[in-house]
């Protein structure tokens, strides 16, 4: 018979307590904000700024923790997706309630420049891309969506909804799926309006992971 898992107790369970208040506090407070001071998310999160410290070193740990986060969600969803089989259309367009309801992109490039990615996040952001890409085409392929779109275009609206703030964390989650219903009927191949101006590439997106120190931009203390 299989034994049960061993809950945390004590301070071990108080510690996980603290960590999830702290990374929920942090997605509230750097997703408006991503300039916020990390005082700012030990105050949302009823914790001591001792507290926070002794799990995230800097401010720039936490920011990559949330979006590793992120990115290991955006993974699971668009596996799920390629996994799903069926109309491929109708799994692209899970996918992106999904991935939209999850804010993943307010997790990721929301976040980009704030911090010094790792290697591992780097690939992250490859196998992201190269998924994504490949879900998205599966979807073209079946000539669901209209010309002259790409992935990252696709992306980039992602990103426009992940800044969207409205009210309480509810209702902001309510409308951008609102408004990502009006993104999925524009991306549908029906009687499309011509699109001015090239598509994004790669080499741009990955331009704006480079830390603002590196772009000649002021950048923070991540200790403040």
């Amino acid at each position: 018979m299989a034994s049960n898992p061993v809950r945390p107790r004590g301070r071990q369970a108080q510690a996980a307590r603290n960590d999830e208040l702290i990374l929920q506090a942090a997605r509230e407070v750097f997703l408006a904000d991503p300039e916020a001071p990390i005082s700012a998310v030990a105050a949302r999160a009823g914790v001591g700024i001792g507290a926070l410290y002794h799990r995230y070193a800097s401010k720039e740990d936490l920011l990559r923790t949330l979006c590793h986060n992120g990115q290991q969600t955006y993974l699971a969803e668009v596996r799920r997706a390629l996994e799903s089989g069926g109309d491929q259309w109708q799994a692209y367009a899970n996918f992106l309630r999904r991935i939209v309801a999850a804010n993943t992109h307010g997790l990721t490039v929301r976040l980009a420049g704030t911090f010094e990615p790792t290697a591992d996040e780097m690939a992250m952001a490859e196998q992201m891309r190269t998924l994504g890409t490949e879900l998205f085409q599966r979807a073209q392929a079946a000539g669901q969506i209209r010309p002259g779109i790409t992935w990252l275009d696709v992306e980039y609206l992602l990103e426009l909804l992940a800044r969207a703030q409205f009210g309480d964390s509810r209702r902001a989650a309510a409308l951008r799926q609102r408004y990502l219903t009006v993104i999925i009927d524009g991306l549908r191949n029906v009687d499309p309006t011509p699109l001015p101006a090239d598509a994004p590439i790669w080499a741009e997106q990955l331009q704006r992971w480079a830390p603002a120190h590196r772009t000649g931009q002021a950048r923070q203390d991540p200790h403040t």
